[in-house]
């Protein structure tokens, strides 16, 4: 996985996160609250400013725009800022309000107080002014935008429908990290992020389970004109819904967690990052609740390296596939392919029923896997092998046979599909190169028009001749035929 060429523009509510940990020792004896003996002081950029360093985080560049006030904050959060590789600071120093400021005291793991330094004042018209200037140099540079909106002004009425209108016009999408209950104020946007809280109180309707979550991201989708809706569900997972009416949700890892603290930039930044680079907002998603699961297992507003992102990743599909060995979803193999993608490898794909596995096989898989860097095998289910090969097949079921091909060192993913052909996976994987036996022509290898349409290519490899599954069912049962009677021997 690789965004290092990628560049996002983040907006929103600027801050300077501060930690301060230390022990409890003892009651104060001026009032009835704990005496923190401080030992350690952490600083770090929050809100918009955690965003963009999630950014950096994974290896993208991200430019920052936000408002910092004329004091000893807004200078620290500069210095914070320029020295992160991968954030350009874009910031507006204001005269009017200081520096957002959030402190939180944090004895024994547990944070006791936390103090907000702020202004309600609302946002100037040349400060305004100022962060349309800022956003219009950033914007031609970059493949996503980002509105972060923590409620504390950056994002007036004018500044997000400026910054939507203008990257729609370029093809640039755009994220949202909504905070207001009205979500027409993002109309527009590609994908709108709230978490279930934001989502409840946006729509006044009930988000107690999958289907109610549903319901809500829709209507809340509608009034906002939006492409999608990503909602988040804390140890649920997330729910993507799309204007085209697809739905796709996804459970997380059951893990430790220490710290949600800007989990949700987390998710926003590493969401836009990956759609930036081409996957589908579904893909991306599962890379986004991948990079959520890391920063929850850390202290404090956290960020995850590629690193951390793919380890994850390689552990949910470990756990997702507990039950069945060697078989990943649909989805799972999806994502993958798009891990795969990232890192410059071709992935080729090949189908079948792969029952009694035989060495011409074995001669396939080994051709195929020739013909790219990973190789996807998609197997038929056992109810459309039946279909395909009558009724008293297939001889193994679909877990066996998965366990048998992914033992073979030319695979790297198995995959299943319950109808006749894998028309339908391969518009979903689109690999770069659709390997079939030389039995086929390319005019009758299923898929092959829509794999060359997106600038694949089929291959055709040599097959063993006299290797089948059905041959070898014969000769067994040939041999059964002429084998002596031995049922009165016993048992053996």
């Amino acid at each position: 996985m690789d965004f290092t060429h990628l560049r996002v523009l983040c907006v929103g509510d600027v801050m300077l996160d501060r930690f301060l940990h230390g022990d409890i020792e003892r009651i104060s004896p001026e009032a009835p609250v704990p005496v923190i003996r401080l030992r350690e002081t952490r600083e770090m950029p929050g809100g918009a400013g955690n965003v963009a360093a999630n950014v950096a985080a994974l290896g993208g560049e991200a430019i920052l725009i936000g408002l910092t006030g004329e004091d000893e904050a807004g200078d620290r959060l500069l210095r914070l800022l320029s020295a992160r590789p991968g954030i350009t600071p874009a910031l507006v120093a204001t005269a009017r309000r200081p520096t957002i400021c959030k402190t939180r005291f944090i004895a024994s793991q547990q944070q006791i107080v936390r103090t907000d330094e702020e202004s309600q004042l609302p946002l100037q018209a040349e400060e305004e002014e100022a962060l349309i200037a800022a956003f219009e140099a950033g914007l031609p540079t970059v493949g996503a935008v980002i509105l972060s909106d923590y409620g504390k002004g950056v994002l007036s009425p004018r500044i997000v429908q400026h910054a939507i209108g203008q990257a729609r016009l370029r093809g640039i999408p755009v994220f949202v990290d909504p905070k207001t209950r009205d979500f027409s104020r993002y109309r527009g946007a590609t994908c709108i992020t709230p978490n279930l809280k934001e989502l409840a109180l946006a729509t006044g309707l009930p988000v107690g389970d999958e289907a109610a979550v549903t319901a809500a991201a829709r209507h809340a989708m509608a009034a906002a004109d939006a492409a999608a809706i990503l909602a988040t569900r804390s140890e649920k997972g997330m729910l993507l819904v799309e204007a085209s009416g697809a739905v796709h949700a996804i459970g997380t890892r059951a893990r430790e967690v220490f710290d949600v603290s800007g989990a949700g930039d987390t998710v926003i930044g590493t969401l836009a990052l990956a759609h930036a680079s081409g996957l589908s907002l579904e893909q991306a998603m599962h890379i986004a609740n991948a990079a959520a699961g890391v920063v929850v297992s850390k202290h404090g507003t956290a960020t995850a390296s590629i690193h951390e992102v793919m380890h994850e990743l390689d552990e949910q599909d470990h756990a997702a596939n507990g039950d069945l060995p060697g078989l990943r979803s649909v989805e799972q193999g999806a994502s993958l392919v798009a891990r795969w993608r990232m890192q410059g490898l071709r992935v080729g794909f090949t189908n079948g029923c792969f029952d009694l596995l035989h060495p011409g096989h074995v001669a396939l898989l080994k051709a195929a896997r020739a013909e790219c860097d990973r190789l996807v095998v998609a197997l038929n289910t056992d109810a459309s092998v039946q279909r395909l090969k009558g009724p008293t097949r297939p001889l193994n079921d679909l877990r066996s046979r998965a366990q048998v091909i992914a033992a073979i060192r030319y695979v790297d993913c198995v995959i299943s599909f319950d109808a006749d052909t894998p028309i339908e996976l391969i518009r979903t994987i689109l690999p770069d190169v659709l390997v079939k036996g030389a039995d086929y022509t390319v005019e009758t290898v299923v898929g092959a028009e829509v794999v060359q349409q997106a600038g694949g290519r089929v291959a055709l490899v040599d097959l063993v001749s006299g290797q089948s599954t059905t041959a070898i069912v014969g000769r067994m049962q040939k041999a059964r035929g002429s084998a002596p009677n031995t049922s009165s021997m016993g048992p053996r």
